[in-house]
């Protein structure tokens, strides 16, 4: 027991010879803190551009779908109207995918901007009405990340921006099927229906009838409308200039 004791005792002064952990050193002067300001805002930027290329790729995936379907669906008469409905589920899981990763852009476009506004546009052309605690909420941000905008805001600004045009387009494209029997499958001796009835009997899919079809279609669009005219306050980035995603 002894000797135990004297080996633990000869070990103390190694263990305690251990160097103790550091954390890294702050900038210490203005220089340092205006070249820490710069990598981070490269790095932001990164982010940034990262997260927009993800947004740019969906909406050119919705839009190459719009154009195959499309020419899939108008090039034969034996095409089924049902494909244009099936375009429009397909960009609207596209869409669902984009408003996803606009929450995502939206975090880091912020922090940017905050730079942008805050630091250097002051460092280019100094403003009395600079707020002396603007860096809070990029620290904020960077302690604990949240979404600034919600998934119901994120999906109508896209809709705004990039999807009503091919949902719009679609619908044209479907008007024009059940409407125009030589578009349908069979020959027909007029250009377009004469009646509301036969474009309820053009829109049949399966097993729903063609009435039920255009209510729903009538239904979807008219939230896709109401996501168009619904404005965000003016707040935000939304307050400092018209550029934005």
């Amino acid at each position: 027991m002894e000797h135990t004791t004297d080996d633990k005792a000869g070990m103390l002064p190694l263990e305690s010879a251990k160097p103790a952990r550091q954390a890294p050193a702050l900038p210490a002067n203005s220089a340092e803190k205006a070249n820490m300001i710069i990598h981070y805002y490269r790095g932001e930027i990164g982010r940034m551009t990262s997260w927009r290329d993800r947004i740019d790729r969906t909406s050119n995936w919705s839009m190459t779908v719009v154009a195959g379907l499309l020419s899939v669906s108008l090039s034969t008469p034996a095409s089924h109207h049902g494909v244009i409905l099936f375009a429009m589920l397909l960009i609207s899981v596209f869409l669902l995918i984009e408003a996803r990763r606009y929450r995502f852009f939206d975090v880091y476009r912020a922090r940017v901007r905050q730079l942008e506004r805050h630091y250097f546009a002051q460092a280019l052309c100094p403003q009395a009405e600079l707020k002396a605690d603007w860096a809070e909420a990029i620290a904020a941000s960077l302690r604990k990340p949240v979404f600034l905008i919600d998934y119901r805001d994120a999906l109508f600004r896209r809709i705004r921006r990039n999807y009503v045009w091919m949902y719009l387009i679609l619908l044209l494209a479907w008007a024009l099927k059940i409407s125009s029997p030589k578009l349908q499958q069979g020959e027909a001796p007029v250009e377009f229906v004469s009646s509301l009835w036969q474009v309820v009997d053009n829109a049949h899919l399966g097993p729903l009838h063609g009435g039920m079809v255009l209510a729903l279609v009538a239904a979807f669009y008219g939230s896709l409308l109401f996501a168009v005219m619904h404005r965000e306050p003016d707040d935000g980035e939304f307050a400092h200039g018209e550029v934005h995603v």
